[in-house]
């Protein structure tokens, strides 16, 4: 996979933040080397996070946030404010820029008081040197810069790419539970939801990570799954469906072959499988009148039998027998407010990155919200969560 080809939720997330004309456009078109951002005297001419996914050297692929002021007053003000602390959830490192002769303001420190608190590196880039300051010590995580006389822009750039050394075990989505020349079936349903000529982005990082491991990958739907099972002259290690044919395929591939879903083991890649798997069992005690929240990472066209507000909704009615109400997000969207669910099924989280599907996961936790995935919920409501776990768990 090219750099230009790794998904958005794959690269780096770097957030440009700071109150209003401390010059965080003009710093990131300078370091970009591109126009991604309007520059203006004019207070608050970002009035909506900008999201840009790019190769940005020498760190690689990145996704490049520039972020509203976070001094914006008014009604609407608030509301950018907020978009910009969204962004923090999903920043995997943050530039605070503000102006060198102004120093740190109090929305500032709040800022970095917040970094702090969401564990995110972040360095304070002054802006302006150009201009007359008062001298001071920086320090480490500190640099003078200025984005209009392109002074230190460089320097920053490296300083950011030493952050972005993010020092983890490579994660894998199911690489490590094969081996070499392991064939793994994949059963994909093509119906109405099915994107034209593509498979949906989970099944494609599956295939290249099987791949990666010298195993093979072999993809079916789920009609022609029983003829291609009987077809090989080799148990598959394992099979990986569609979360919303679990059913069905459950009852064609015998119970000596590790069964699970996309999924579920983006439970795992995103680090919620456990949470996920304790909040499926929440489905016993919901009572009429529950609301429930589905929220999905993406911001698909939905089809007519769409699996998160048509399919899940009419599923988990007819398992539980409750009147229960379901609220619905997409994208960057998710509520601050959880006090009124409860119930959270989220999707796999493809299209989110680590960071900030772990917040939102912590954020559900710290309220005491049971939160689950799609996956899990739908194998539980068809007597197969222990199932469509077990291999996974005991490889974890």
């Amino acid at each position: 996979m090219s750099l230009n080809n790794t998904p958005a939720s794959e690269r780096i997330h770097i957030g440009f933040f700071g109150k209003r004309n401390a010059g965080k456009s003009s710093v990131v078109n300078a370091i970009t080397g591109q126009k991604l951002s309007v520059v203006s005297d004019v207070l608050g001419t970002t009035t909506d996070p900008v999201y840009k996914t790019m190769e940005l050297l020498p760190i690689g692929p990145v996704v490049i946030m520039d972020t509203p002021g976070i001094d914006d007053s008014g009604e609407l003000g608030k509301m950018r404010v907020q978009k910009s602390y969204e962004a923090l959830n999903r920043a995997d490192v943050a530039v605070l820029v503000t102006d060198a002769e102004k120093g740190l303001s109090k929305e500032d420190n709040e800022l970095i008081s917040f970094f702090k608190e969401k564990k995110v590196k972040y360095l304070i880039a002054y802006n302006k040197c150009d201009l007359d300051y008062k001298e001071f010590e920086l320090k480490d995580n500190e640099i003078l810069v200025s984005a209009k006389e392109n002074i230190n822009v460089y320097e920053l750039k490296e300083k950011i790419a030493e952050l972005c050394k993010i020092k983890e075990e490579p994660r894998r989505i199911v690489g490590d539970l094969i081996k070499k020349n392991d064939i793994v079936v994949l059963v994909t349903p093509i119906d109405a939801s099915a994107p034209k000529g593509r498979l949906i982005l989970p099944q494609q990082q599956t295939i290249r990570d099987i791949l990666d491991s010298d195993a093979a990958a072999i993809t079916v739907k789920e009609t022609e799954l029983e003829e291609l099972l009987k077809s090989l002259c080799k148990k598959p290690k394992m099979v990986i469906t569609d979360s919303q044919v679990f059913g069905f395929v459950s009852k064609v591939v015998p119970e000596d072959i590790p069964l699970t879903s996309f999924s579920i083991l983006f439970a795992r890649y995103k680090g919620n499988l456990g949470s996920a798997y304790n909040g499926a069992k929440q489905l016993e005690n919901l009572k009429d009148g529950d609301t429930l929240l589905i929220s999905e990472g993406c911001t698909h066209h939905r089809q007519c039998e769409d699996i998160g507000t048509v399919k899940l909704p009419k599923w988990i009615k007819k398992y539980t027998g409750k009147e229960v109400n379901f609220e619905f997000t997409s994208g960057t969207e998710f509520p601050t407010d959880l006090e009124n669910y409860s119930l959270i099924v989220h999707c796999g989280g493809c299209m989110l990155n680590s960071r900030e599907m772990q917040n939102r996961i912590k954020y559900a936790e710290s309220k005491n919200i049971p939160i689950t995935n799609y996956g899990i919920l739908i194998a539980y409501m068809n007597g197969i969560m222990e199932r469509a776990t077990k291999y996974i768990m005991q490889n974890a």
